[in-house]
């Protein structure tokens, strides 16, 4: 449906993420991939999805030569606990840590998209509730030695071990935690 909509359109996701890309794949969309570097800092006193909305729009201003005919989106995803953002882990002691500090709470997972040509932008966002149940030491450092979870918000993909046996409730969207929220995504592409 989505690929003969925006046929006449030249779609580029700016993400490395494989799990966006392979969502692109999967909603049949014709795309490419074009990655800039952006230093992903952003003012302190913005919370929560404030944050996610300026740093999906950030990386879109990398791109400064867009036409009518191309659709640029861009995205990024926090994770939101007791009033803090939890971004990427540099490394392992970062990655315990955080999920040390997640394990028997409820946090959010907030993504925001960023879609922008020549002459529009729309930034949408959507937020994921995830309850943690209590897990070990023992458990954090197996599922960090086995899976490197250096890529991704909050150190913990959900769609992996930890995600199998740590989260017992979910309010929302589910594709939203693995990063993308999808069933906005189509909704606004199928506006265009």
């Amino acid at each position: 449906m989505l690929r003969e909509k925006l046929k006449n359109y030249n779609i580029i996701l700016a993400s490395k993420s494989p799990r966006r890309q392979q969502f692109f794949k999967d909603l049949d969309i014709d795309f490419t991939i074009q990655t800039k570097e952006v230093e992903e800092i952003y003012p302190k006193e913005l919370k929560g999805s404030e944050i996610t909305d300026y740093l999906a729009d950030l990386k879109s201003k990398a791109f400064t030569k867009l036409s009518e005919k191309d659709i640029l989106i861009t995205s990024d995803t926090i994770v939101w606990l007791e009033n803090k953002a939890l971004g990427k882990p540099k490394n392992e002691k970062e990655a315990f840590g955080m999920l040390r500090t997640l394990s028997g709470k409820k946090h959010e997972v907030i993504t925001s998209i960023s879609i922008k040509n020549e002459n529009y932008q729309k930034v949408i966002s959507d937020s994921t509730v995830v309850s943690f149940k209590e897990i070990s030491d023992e458990e954090i450092n197996y599922y960090i030695e086995n899976y490197k979870p250096f890529d991704k918000a909050g150190a913990y993909g959900i769609q992996e071990w930890i995600g199998f046996i740590a989260i017992d409730n979910l309010e929302g969207s589910y594709f939203n935690v693995v990063g993308l929220p999808v069933h906005k995504l189509y909704k606004e592409l199928m506006n265009l």
